[in-house]
This record gives structure tokens, sequence and C-alpha cells, in this order.
């Protein structure tokens, strides 16, 4: 059975490519942890999700 690859929560659309060393996917990514804890870029980042989802 093929190993699932997730989805990058910061690339949307994107897998996971473990672009920041030492990363063993999205649940252990600084990148992704940094912009859940900044108030301003999770607001951008849904903002984002919600223009990708129109189209």
């Amino acid at each position: 059975m093929a190993k699932p690859n997730p989805m990058c929560p910061i690339r949307i659309g994107e897998a996971c490519s473990l672009c920041v060393p030492g990363t063993t996917g999205p649940e252990d990514c600084p990148l992704v942890a940094e912009v859940m804890r900044d108030p301003d870029l999770r607001a951008r980042l849904a903002e984002l999700r919600r223009e990708h989802r129109a189209y």
C-alpha cells in the first residue's frame, strides 16, 4: 500500500516537499508552526485558501 503524501498547509494545493531540513512533514515543520502562531500570517493564509477554492 502506498504511503499517503501530506499536503503542505503553506503552499496551497502542493504536496509537502520537506523543504525545511530535518522535518518529516507538515506536523513538525517550523515554517508551518510560525505561520500558525502569527495572527497576521494565519489570516493571510486563510485569505489565500479562500481565493484558491474560488477557482
